[in-house]
């Protein structure tokens, strides 16, 4: 069948937009294919960059390219702000739109809080009720939808995918940290994820563990974000332990963003909201175990995965710290465990769960007949 993705796309810095080129890649070909409408600055074959995210009128103009690209299935990536002002609203014109024409709508939401705002209400509760199927990627985001709007019977639990990968073997070397104990900080700079609380206790781990580094990496998305970014250097200027800081910036390509993770010997994830995100995906991908904060989904990823520590106080976070750059057998068996718990998550068998969908709530043919595609060779 023909699967119209609507999202951010590669090379678009989002985390969404990689989201998408790893479904779409990993949806078998032979079954499906594949055409992306995307914001202006996407690229690839089958990708039709027709929008910006500020446009006033993006439904019409997605609408208007879909009619042109017939898709038997449209599936909609969202996160809020992608759609026009008001946090996006204009998604809810465009399922509507797509109702109106007997197109069956996919949604992922990619955010779903638990105190969820008055306008992020507002437009999920016409997601949940126009979509066909919504998919989230933990039961918890589950129960909060159907706490907030009622059991639909439309929600899926399908999890965030994961790359099948080895960690790159000369990482430690590239980034010129061979010998040490490293911890990392990696992604978009924002208040909610705390990132100034690592670098306020790190002190106190160093003071345990001499030669413990953190790497903090990252680039300020939002500028809006600027003062919380100017506070957080700060911080780590003024350090008592600023030799035991090494600062990465920039937008870092895949590869180098592998390299930065193989290179690290736990991952810490501090946030104060949010749920398992794209970060998360990414150390499990290389193995990498990880000490964090105890939002629910965090301390439900650690549990089920045996790959994790919660902390529940500051003591506990350097407790936690210590113990995973200092005890090498606890990080091995970790990291096993990893291995082990993400073989559901790898992106063939998450993209055969999607294709699961699509033909479930694909519009059927009068007669028989068979969705008949040879992707091009070489491609």
């Amino acid at each position: 069948m023909r699967i119209a993705v609507i999202s951010s796309y590669p090379p678009i810095e989002c985390g969404i937009a990689t989201y998408s080129e790893n479904l779409c890649k990993a949806l078998p070909s032979e079954q499906d294919e594949i055409v992306v409408i995307s914001p202006h600055g996407a690229r690839g074959d089958n990708v039709f960059p027709i929008y910006n995210s500020a446009d006033d009128n993006i439904a019409a103009e997605i609408f208007h390219m879909l009619g042109q690209l017939t898709p038997d299935i449209v599936h909609i990536q969202h996160e809020f702000g992608l759609y026009g002002e008001l946090h996006g609203i204009q998604i809810n014109e465009l399922i509507l739109r797509l109702q109106m024409a007997g197109l069956p709508v996919v949604t992922t939401l990619h955010t779903v809080r638990a105190a969820m705002p008055r306008n992020d209400r507002i437009i999920l509760k016409n997601i949940v009720q126009d979509s066909a199927v919504v998919i989230v990627h933990e039961v918890l985001q589950k129960k909060i939808l159907e706490d907030t709007f009622g059991k639909t019977g439309t929600i899926r639990v399908i999890p965030h995918g994961i790359r099948n990968l080895k960690p790159i073997e000369n990482a430690r070397s590239l980034l010129g940290v061979e010998g040490r104990k490293t911890a990392i900080l990696v992604g978009y700079y924002r208040p909610t994820k705390r990132f100034e609380r690592v670098v306020d206790l790190w002190p106190r781990v160093v003071e345990r563990c001499p030669d413990a580094l953190l790497i903090l990496a990252g680039k300020m998305r939002n500028i809006s974000f600027s003062d919380y970014l100017c506070m957080l250097m700060k911080k780590v200027e003024d350090s008592s332990v600023r030799d035991n800081i090494l600062v990465l910036n920039g937008q870092f390509p895949q590869y180098t963003f592998d390299t930065m993770i193989s290179a690290a010997d736990c991952m810490l994830l501090p946030y104060e909201a949010g749920a398992q995100s794209g970060i998360l995906s990414n150390s499990a991908a290389f193995g990498v175990p990880v000490v964090t904060s105890d939002l629910e989904s965090f301390d439900q990823w650690n549990k089920e995965s045996g790959g994790g520590l919660t902390a529940h106080s500051d003591d506990e976070f350097v407790d936690h710290i210590c113990r995973m750059l200092q005890e090498e057998d606890l990080r091995r068996e970790m990291s096993s465990n990893i291995r082990r718990f993400i073989k559901p998550m790898l992106w063939e068998a998450v993209a055969d769960q999607h294709h699961q969908i699509y033909e479930e709530v694909s519009r059927k043919p009068i007669t028989d007949s068979r969705y008949f595609y040879v992707p091009e060779p070489g491609k």
